[in-house]
């Protein structure tokens, strides 16, 4: 299938989404920050020392919270989008590939709330199940 077969209507969900996605991972960075700032804690001895306070500790549980759930992000983010990029390719319906976009990013964000929170998880599962389901059909299609 050429690029110029894959309908209008499937690309305006694959970059609507995916430039919500991208700006999710974007964001998380200053999530990151602003939590090292907020609580003085820092990785470097030399961003510490440009803070009053400010100290140098790796296991701050309240940085850490924010860099792991940044990193879970990416670990799901990226292999997503090239997923779905895929699955855009093989002409899928253009209802079932939006019921695919949208409950990756509202898990994405609800594992987010729920990570940052210190909730149970179970979200995950969802944006895990689309994506598998992406997978699936697209090696399917490509087989």
């Amino acid at each position: 299938m050429s690029m110029n077969a894959i309908s209008d209507d499937l690309w305006n969900l694959y970059g609507f989404y995916g430039s919500i996605l991208a700006l999710k991972l974007a964001v998380m960075s200053f999530v990151t920050v602003y939590a090292r700032i907020t609580y003085k804690v820092f990785p470097n001895a030399e961003d510490a020392a440009k803070v009053v306070g400010g100290k140098v500790d790796l296991n701050d549980d309240r940085i850490e919270r924010t860099r792991r759930c940044h990193l879970n992000d990416m670990e799901n983010i990226i292999p997503f989008l090239f997923l779905a990029f895929l699955y855009i390719t093989t002409n899928p319906s253009v209802t079932v590939a939006a019921y695919h976009f949208r409950i990756f990013t509202a898990c994405r964000f609800i594992h987010t709330i729920c990570y940052l929170l210190g909730l149970p998880r179970i979200a995950f599962l969802g944006g895990l199940l689309a994506t598998l389901s992406m997978a699936v059909q697209s090696i399917m299609y490509f087989m």
